[in-house]
């Protein structure tokens, strides 16, 4: 699907993966709505984008405030292309001293799965009155994590809600091919992201020598990267891809890390 002269919706997108990506989608022709919590945030991104971005502020777990972001989107042009980066990090463990409570997995659970079936269902809704532009009315593409298959101590919230929104993927990709909607979730692995900019460097490498190859953390370009080929290539629909360098998580003790090591970034 060619993004230019289009108009597409990022959430998540003031900073780390949702930045980048925004940041690809402007270059490549589309005008772009980004969304965040934080205010000051997100004005900085979009005036660091420059034209043709605009930045609206709100949760994606609140209907009222992706309507909000939907309605700028269509002042801008014609919604083709839905981006969902936004989430929150979180490894707690069930058990001792401090244990994660129902009210912290609940949490969890409502921005990084809710907030993203309400942002692809009300987007959806908006693609759906587009007119067919040769094979495809829209795309949209989530964001889980490896962490949805590896999930480590501490991440059944995390991992739980990642899982979720991977596995939702085909049955809403089977329900919008009746409109010519793809939707495809990227499951990222580790990525050098503002998250890890506080890890210790120890921690950072015992997570990276884990890598395969490239034996290195992503970059946020190159998740960006991937969401234009998606974009771009017709046949890609219903899947859930692992954009990790090979790597798959085994447990890590808490005596062999002292950071959380949650696998991705949005």
């Amino acid at each position: 699907m060619r993004l230019t002269d289009t108009v597409a919706l990022v959430t998540g997108g003031t900073a780390g993966l949702g930045l980048a990506t925004a940041r690809l989608l402007l270059n490549s022709g589309a005008k772009v709505v980004i969304t965040g919590r934080t205010e000051a945030t997100g004005k900085a991104a979009a005036e660091e984008l420059g034209p043709g971005a605009a930045f609206v502020a709100g949760d994606v777990a609140d209907e009222e405030d992706i309507e909000r972001a939907l309605n700028v989107a269509a002042e801008l042009g014609s919604l083709r292309t839905v981006v969902c980066c936004a989430g929150v990090p979180h490894t707690k463990r069930m058990s001792g001293s401090r244990a994660m409570s129902l009210a912290d997995f609940c949490a969890v659970i409502q921005t990084n799965l809710i907030g993203t079936f309400n942002t692809v269902r009300l987007a959806a809704a908006r693609i759906i009155d587009q007119p067919l532009v040769e094979e495809d009315r829209g795309v949209i593409v989530t964001t889980s994590s490896i962490a949805a298959w590896d999930g480590q101590s501490g991440q059944a919230a995390y991992a739980s809600s990642k899982a979720a929104v991977a596995g939702m993927t085909l049955p809403l990709a089977r329900e919008l091919a009746e409109y010519q909607i793809r939707v495809v979730n990227v499951a990222p692995g580790l990525f050098d992201t503002e998250l890890f900019a506080a890890v210790p460097e120890r921690v950072r490498h015992l997570l990276v020598e884990r890598i395969p190859h490239p034996p290195r953390m992503g970059v946020a370009d190159e998740f960006a990267s991937f969401v234009g080929h998606v974009i771009g290539n017709g046949m890609l629909n219903g899947e859930s891809i692992r954009l990790d360098g090979a790597l798959r998580m085994q447990h890590v003790t808490r005596d062999r890390a002292s950071a959380p090591t949650r696998q991705g970034s949005d």
